[in-house]
């Protein structure tokens, strides 16, 4: 049983947009076909969702989950990225950073108000997965036919997932997500198929990206996923194939790139990382609290930069972007929200009955975090989708150990009156 299954009936329509969104997310339709272009369909079902939800929550006079504290630490997040506009070296684009921050926060209040039951987390991550698929097909088309691949062999695909690494990371964390369908048989025979398609396919794509972090990320969620899934041997057979095949297929250049690692100082992609986080070092010295406003890392560049780096890079590390635009007030924000959402998907790994995908998200988790250490950045969706349906894992794993906590007290109770009442009858002795 979910959170509330009143809640779940209404709330069925909010679903469906929110799977629709997490759909278009992978696909990126209006990218690559015309006639989405001007639809924005990413808004608009993201929008739908939450106006939905919020609807129906006003309608039956029901309050707004806000996830306790990790979603209050989110809020008060974005309402400091959004207050930062005042002290920010950049204010016009801190404002619309913080404008899309604050859809993404809406997103994820949505997922853990509208994703209350088992189900619903297995049919949104499993749309996730499937997604994919189309996000993998793409790069791998990219890539055999040449178009605009990064410094003449990197492969990359549309909108946000034109940054190799971005991609790499995107697609990375379906990966867990896929084999644990695959490797459970109540999934059913197509399902489980498609599913290995997903992950094949994007272990390709994050090879053919010859992005370090998304292969150091891939390698980190695999791990944890094939030690702590309970049906162990399976989970290292799936996982050494995977291996296998990287190492089969994976071209000669993809390893060549990955050695560059101990020669950094030669690797100006390796350089432009260690200028950027030079850059966060001293605005974190300048600025500590509240640094230079959300989304303004770049245009913070020209102050903080040493003479040799005169290309502006983004911060390549998620937690030295946030101490950079929005100080150490902002970090420990941050820190709460991403530590309560890992920690509720490894909590929720010990559910009898959706352990195995709670295993699936942490192992997710891991990953995505790790290369959240080479490449991330605040404003991605596939953050906050996943955040959520970890959180949704952990609040749906919560209640129903608390359902089975009040069963379990209820029947020592009853049973203890019903021994009374027969002894009292006369009928003991």
């Amino acid at each position: 049983m979910g959170v509330g299954e009143q809640g779940q009936q209404r709330d069925v329509l909010a679903f469906y947009a929110l799977t629709a969104f997490a759909v278009v997310v992978y696909t990126a339709p209006g990218e690559w076909i015309p006639v989405f272009d001007p639809l924005r369909l990413a808004l608009v079902t993201s929008a739908l969702a939450a106006g939905l939800m919020a609807l129906r929550r006003l309608g039956k006079a029901e309050p707004l989950f806000f996830d306790g504290v990790r979603g209050v630490a989110l809020l008060i997040f974005s309402g400091l990225a959004f207050a930062s506009v005042t002290w920010s070296v950049n204010p016009d684009v801190t404002r619309s950073t913080s404008l899309e921050l604050i859809k993404l926060t809406a997103i994820y209040l949505t997922i853990i108000n509208v994703v209350t039951s088992g189900k619903r987390l297995a049919v949104l991550c499993g749309a996730v997965v499937l997604a994919s698929i189309v996000t993998s097909i793409g790069v791998i088309d990219w890539y055999n036919t040449g178009v605009d691949l990064v410094e003449g062999y990197r492969a990359r695909w549309v909108g946000v997932y034109a940054d190799p690494n971005h991609m790499a990371m995107n697609v990375g964390l379906v990966v867990p997500l896929a084999v644990a369908f695959l490797a459970r048989k109540e999934s059913g025979w197509v399902l489980r198929a498609l599913c290995g398609v997903a992950a094949g396919l994007a272990v390709v794509a994050i090879v053919l990206s010859h992005s370090r972090g998304g292969f150091i990320g891939l390698s980190v969620a695999m791990a944890v996923w094939a030690f702590r899934e309970k049906r162990r041997m399976q989970a290292i057979v799936v996982g050494a194939l995977l291996v296998v095949g990287l190492v089969v297929f994976a071209p000669q250049s993809f390893w060549q790139r990955n050695e560059t690692v101990t020669e950094f100082h030669q690797d100006a992609s390796a350089m432009g990382r260690v200028y950027a986080w030079q850059v966060a070092s001293r605005i974190s010295l300048d600025r500590p609290l509240l640094g230079v406003g959300v989304g303004a890392f770049r245009y913070a560049w020209p102050f903080y930069a040493p003479p040799e780096a005169t290309h502006a890079y983004v911060a390549h590390n998620v937690f030295l972007d946030v101490i950079g635009e929005m100080g150490f007030v902002g970090l420990l924000c941050f820190l709460v929200f991403a530590g309560g959402a890992t920690g509720g998907a490894f909590a929720s790994s010990k559910d009898s009955q959706m352990g195995w995908l709670g295993r699936a998200l942490s192992a997710s988790m891991a990953g995505y975090l790790v290369c959240d250490l080479f490449s991330g950045y605040i404003l991605s969706a596939h953050l906050y989708v996943l955040f959520g349906m970890a959180a949704s894992a952990h609040r749906i794993a919560m209640a129903r150990a608390e359902a089975a906590a009040k069963v379990v007290q209820r029947v020592p109770a009853a049973g203890r009156g019903s021994s009374a009442a027969w002894e009292g009858s006369g009928h003991a002795a």
